[in-house]
């Protein structure tokens, strides 16, 4: 089974105000240039440890400029053209339909109720017009039984949580609930993860 070097995007003013992004397509902030920077000097090191070569390695992202800006800022820390690597759909984050841009007591004030049902149910919940984490996790586990070789991967938090399920490293109803970091490279290896910072 492949090997994972998964990075979640760097981070963005979204994030930092605690807005959900979903399909948005925003941009790294300052700080989200740095984490990606930092990431690449992670994976260098842990390349080094593993005697691995960077070019041993494939390299995809979500089509999201916040993931696909991050690969290319982590590449040349590695000694890699910063455009050479693959894009997929599969990678994208989890839509969140018509909370997407809202904060979390923004949706609770406009759709009561709504997010203590999510919060009985995450894994099989869909916001509307959004998707699920089980639906979620069916699109990354079918991406990932496609790869032939080990592989970096610049894409987001839902992407890590669905992994997480899909490997049996945390029961689903925990994975959807797991604190995902930016800054971070999570290894997932022999139906382990690893975290690196």
């Amino acid at each position: 089974m492949p090997v994972l070097y998964y990075v979640r995007h760097g981070e963005t003013d979204f994030n930092a105000e605690a807005r959900l992004q979903g399909r948005l397509d925003t941009e790294l902030n300052a700080r989200g240039r740095e984490q990606a920077k930092e990431c690449g000097e992670l994976l260098r090191n842990l390349f080094a440890r593993d005697a691995r070569d960077p070019t041993d390695f494939a390299y995809a992202a979500s089509p999201l400029q916040r993931a696909r800006s991050t690969m290319e800022m982590l590449r040349p820390t590695l000694g890699l053209d910063p455009n050479s690597y693959s894009v997929d759909d599969r990678l994208m984050e989890i839509a969140y339909g018509e909370w997407e841009g809202m904060t979390l007591p923004e949706i609770d004030a406009r759709m009561p109720g709504m997010l203590a049902e999510r919060e009985r149910d995450k894994w099989d919940f869909a916001p509307p017009g959004g998707e699920s984490y089980r639906a979620l996790t069916g699109r990354i586990s079918d991406w990932y039984k496609d790869l032939t070789q080990d592989t970096v991967v610049a894409a987001h938090g839902g992407g890590v949580r669905a992994l997480m399920a899909m490997f049996n490293v945390l029961p689903r109803e925990q994975a959807t609930h797991a604190r995902i970091v930016q800054g971070v490279v999570y290894v997932f290896a022999n139906g382990k993860m690893a975290r690196y910072a």
